[in-house]
């Protein structure tokens, strides 16, 4: 029975997650800062903040302890911010990279330290199309998640000689809490620049997602887009 560790549990997209692996046989571990309220046999939550290293090395090394191994690590927890350059503040700037990038950092760290001892292993690491497209009036947030990106490519190139596939998987506006607030003008536009008019559900970004876990032509390193990035 493979074994799974999601990161942002409580909602959304890791929610949605963890809810598909458990229907598919898998066993899954979550982590979050507030809890999920999924109630599974096979479901562990781990309610931590992932920005906080050894908060994020004690659950994994828990998890090692009770557990053959990892199959997957899915880096998902993250937040998003609108707003002109100029007037973001460096709060806001700090907060996203704490969290979009370290708090991936961390995980996949320690994680990876599992996986290279077992010689296998696939990290999926959630990114945006906001990088790529860099798109105005997201500078803080693409910034982030370009860190993401980079550091996707760069444990790739170290983790493939043990067995170890790392890839990142980009989506547009998807139909969660972190879109509530943004302008419905600005999510058009979007869309349309990805070829994707009627925006992305959690049950297409989902299905997506689990396109990725059995692919034989996946090239670590890599990143997928769901939509046409030009």
């Amino acid at each position: 029975m493979p074994n799974a560790i999601i990161t942002g549990t409580s909602r959304g997209l890791g929610r949605a997650l963890a809810e598909k692996l458990l229907n598919e046989g898998w066993n899954v571990w979550g982590f979050s800062r507030t809890s999920s309220k999924i109630k599974h046999e096979r479901f562990s939550e781990h309610l931590i903040d992932i920005t906080d290293e050894s908060s994020v090395q004690n659950a994994v090394s828990l998890i090692s302890q009770n557990s053959p191994g990892i199959d997957l690590l899915i880096n998902n927890a993250g937040a998003a911010s609108m707003n002109a350059f100029l007037l973001t503040p460096a709060k806001t700037a700090e907060a996203l990279m704490k969290l979009n990038y370290l708090g991936t950092f961390h995980c996949l760290q320690a994680v990876g330290k599992l996986m290279v001892r077992q010689r296998r292993g696939l990290i999926i690491n959630i990114t945006t199309v906001a990088v790529p497209l860099a798109l105005a009036g997201e500078a803080a947030y693409v910034a982030s998640k370009a860190a993401v990106d980079s550091l996707t490519k760069v444990t790739a190139e170290e983790f493939k000689s043990h067995g170890i596939t790392v890839i990142g998987l980009g989506f547009g506006p998807m139909d969660t809490d972190l879109i509530k607030a943004v302008n419905k003008e600005k999510l058009n536009q979007i869309n349309q620049r990805i070829d994707r008019p009627h925006g992305t559900t959690l049950n297409q970004a989902t299905d997506f997602i689990f396109e990725h876990l059995d692919k034989k032509s996946l090239t670590t390193g890599d990143l997928y887009y769901l939509g046409k990035i030009s």
